[in-house]
């Protein structure tokens, strides 16, 4: 944490050693479906803080070095392991411990040095699809699959209204951006996690962008050239 207005800055006095988060596998797929509000909970930042508790969740899953599955003494044997693999899926760079009691070995959570910023916000799993040019093998003996719809075609506004409405049950999480046909200048971003879906604006293509902007985009991003299309410049749908 730094602030230049108050002249605070922590990393001189001290270094962020592991994220660990700590999931309740006897309450998780609970939280995933109830749609409760950190508002509801009174965990909320303040009013304006409409989050739901899966988000928070699923962020917290997504940004961690160190995955605590506690409780699992309360659960059957299959359903620890699905799991488990879920929370792999999420974050395969992650860590995945199985506890009861939170008792984990000291040394997997203390000076592990495991902490890196950058490698942090890019290991959500959803990230990884995305940038991956080959997809990650599915873990289909669990029924645990994902995979990416990746078109430069845009999204009818009231199709995809219709689509949200009657969102699958069985989708834990998706994240990405997307082409909006009414909206041809702005990037679309969904995310969703449980029964919670969030859809907003995420800046202009750069295809969108004037001239002079756009040619210096490109100058200090050389690889979107690689999927430039003609016609369409950046735009594209990846979810």
């Amino acid at each position: 944490y730094t602030d230049e207005v108050l002249n605070i800055d922590l990393t001189k006095n001290c270094r962020l050693d592991t994220m660990v988060t700590v999931v309740d596998a006897n309450r998780f797929w609970d939280d995933f479906a109830d749609g409760e509000s950190l508002l509801d909970r009174k965990q909320a930042i303040d009013e304006n803080d409409t989050r739901e508790v899966i988000d928070l969740l699923i962020d917290q899953i997504e940004f961690a070095n160190v995955i605590i599955l506690n409780k699992i003494d309360l659960l059957e044997k299959e359903d620890v392991i699905e799991l488990h693999h879920l929370l792999k899926k999420l974050n395969p760079n992650a860590k995945v411990l199985e506890s009861s009691f939170s008792k984990v070995p000291l040394k997997e959570i203390l000076n592990t040095n495991l902490f890196n910023y950058e490698e942090a916000s890019q290991s959500a799993g959803w990230i990884q699809e995305l940038n991956s040019d080959h997809h990650t093998p599915e873990t289909e003996e669990y029924g645990i699959n994902s995979f990416v719809y990746r078109r430069k075609y845009p999204f009818h506004p009231k199709r995809l209204m219709n689509w949200l409405e009657k969102w699958p049950l069985d989708v834990v999480r998706a994240k990405g951006f997307f082409w909006l046909a009414s909206r041809n200048n702005m990037i679309g971003l969904l995310s969703q996690a449980g029964s919670s879906i969030t859809i907003q604006g995420a800046g202009e293509w750069i295809a969108a962008l004037p001239e002079t902007e756009r040619n210096q985009m490109i100058a200090e991003e050389p690889e979107v050239l690689k999927n430039w299309d003609e016609r369409y410049g950046d735009r594209i749908t990846e979810l």
